[in-house]
């Protein structure tokens, strides 16, 4: 049944085609006839083959939509922006990701969550394992979440923060809300690259600003703002991604000024900030809120599972915000956001987060020597968090490593998918996390001599 279906799929069993006879199917496959039998009886009562007596059996399948990954590996697939996600979200469990994104999960609080899911399955409130969320997300979770941002250095009450299904959720939101097809938006260069793949998806226009250890180029992020009037500009500035470098003080203060004088609005993605030893400079709390939107989640840390992220913002933008979030996704999940809240507030949860950063802190170290033994360099040493920008030796493409080490069983995170300039095909982004197993570096060295 499966290499019928196979066939088919590949375009290589047309509709009418003759199938082989049981006799010779029993004989090539070395099973019973009456296994066959059954078999194409099963086909034939689903509509994909059918008999004609004295005859035999034929396609009936209409002709299959022309598959790419039916007729080649996914490697070749254009490497672009979506590319690093499918192939770590589609990988089997046997691939190697030290491209990906997220810690594995044997790095996730099994026992906090756990002991949450036990916790809500007994609850006698039937509302929250039936009902939908309210609009603005679980009263109690924006509590605790505001109480955190006070903590941090600046003021967001529970009616300024709106619960999402995810930080990319969040972000869709604030984008539908604040900009149109067309607009300009500023990114880094190399930034996340699903930012990258939203902004296209919302039609915008995106232009990149070279990033530096300390934040974004002021100077060229100057001349962007002049040259292209932007909308918004979005960033990481605890832990960067893919670079791991942390927004200094100085360019933040700098970066805010240039953002009043040219009406820039900023989306702030904190979504590392449990990660942090040192709290990196933060646009939202020097701001207040008021040009600047904060975003974050928890499937970095806590669980990809059940999606839950959340926007602070101004009163006004919250407001319509919510209203969107209704129109898109009608209400909040609230199953996941109780969840969340239940794990955010226990005592193991923190427990977890000090030992998982020093876990984080012997990966990067560990994963930054084997590198370097390799020929890879790191751009900057990390304060802390799971990703590692390295620069690969001269004339590498990081996007033909990329596929010969896919054909190996192995996901990377090619420089040029970060990258709206096309400029880091030199880079390469690795998550320390996922780098525990000694085959990943044997098969990046066999790639880069293959891509030499």
């Amino acid at each position: 049944m499966i290499s019928i279906r196979g066939q088919i799929a590949r375009r290589s069993l047309t509709p009418g085609a003759k199938l082989p006879s049981i006799r010779a199917v029993a004989r090539t496959m070395q099973v019973s006839k009456s296994t066959v039998v059954e078999a194409y009886d099963r086909l034939a009562a689903e509509g994909v083959i059918r008999s004609r007596p004295g005859s035999g059996f034929y396609s009936a399948a209409p002709l299959a939509p022309l598959s790419l990954t039916e007729l080649a590996p996914r490697l070749d697939r254009a490497i672009d922006p979506f590319w690093v996600s499918r192939q770590s979200l589609e990988a089997k469990d046997e691939v190697l990701k030290p491209g990906c994104g997220w810690l594995p999960s044997a790095w996730m609080p099994e026992a906090e969550t756990r002991r949450a899911l036990r916790s809500l399955a007994r609850t006698k409130d039937m509302a929250a394992l039936t009902d939908y969320g309210t609009p603005l997300g679980l009263a109690s979770l924006r509590q605790f979440l505001s109480r955190r941002m006070a903590e941090q250095g600046f003021e967001a009450r529970p009616d300024q923060i709106l619960l999402t299904d995810s930080g990319t959720q969040a972000i869709d939101l604030v984008c539908r809300l604040l900009i149109q097809p067309g607009d300009v938006v500023l990114v880094d260069d190399p930034c996340y690259f699903n930012f990258l793949a939203l902004l296209r998806a919302q039609q915008a226009r995106v232009v990149g600003v070279p990033y530096t250890p300390s934040g974004p180029n002021l100077d060229l992020f100057e001349q962007a703002l002049a040259r292209h009037r932007p909308r918004l500009y979005i960033t990481n500035s605890g832990l960067h991604n893919p670079t791991g470098a942390s927004l200094s003080a100085g360019t933040a203060h700098k970066l805010l000024k240039l953002a009043e004088d040219h009406d820039l609005i900023v989306i702030e993605d904190d979504i590392f900030a449990d990660f942090e030893i040192e709290s990196a400079a933060r646009l939202a709390v020097l701001d207040g809120l008021d040009r600047v939107v904060r975003i974050g989640s928890f499937s970095k840390t806590l669980s990809a599972a059940f999606r839950c992220g959340y926007i602070a913002a101004r009163p006004d933008w919250i407001d319509n915000l919510t209203d969107l979030r209704i129109a898109t996704g009608f209400a909040s999940c609230r199953l996941s956001e109780e969840l969340v809240f239940s794990v955010l507030g226990s005592s193991g949860y923190r427990k977890y987060l000090e030992a998982l950063r020093m876990r984080l802190g012997r990966a990067m170290l560990g994963t930054a020597a084997r590198l370097q033994s390799l020929g890879l360099e790191p751009w900057v040493t990390p304060k802390a968090g799971m990703l590692l920008w390295c620069k690969l030796s001269d004339g590498l493409d990081a996007a033909d490593v990329a596929r010969y080490a896919l054909n190996e069983g192995v996901v990377l995170a090619p420089g040029n998918v970060f990258s709206a300039s096309q400029t880091a095909s030199g880079f390469m982004r690795f998550n320390v996390a996922q780098c525990v197993d000694d085959r990943i570096f044997a098969v990046i060295e066999k790639a880069m001599r293959q891509a030499a």
